[in-house]
């Protein structure tokens, strides 16, 4: 988690500091800009990183409950001897 936080946080500083750079903002407003944007990205991509992870492991379940009713569906059942 900690590197999509930071790769999230270096991509939101590029982008916003070279916004800034390519609108020819003063340097102060650049550093702020892409500060604000290195801290909106980071939290952004932990966001995703979290939403992800939540549907990666509802998929593996999802898959493991399937594979477990397969295997009970071919299980031959046992019958009951009649006397």
């Amino acid at each position: 988690m900690r590197y999509v936080f930071l790769l999230g946080g270096l991509l939101g500083f590029a982008l916003a500091a070279g916004t800034g750079l390519v609108m020819g903002r003063a340097p102060d407003r650049v550093l702020f800009d892409g500060a604000v944007g290195c801290l909106a990205g980071a939290f952004l991509f932990r966001w995703l990183w979290s939403v992800m992870l939540s549907g990666l492991r509802e998929t593996v379940v999802a898959r493991q409950r399937a594979a477990a009713a397969e295997a009970a569906k071919k299980k031959p059942e046992l019958s009951s001897m009649k006397s």
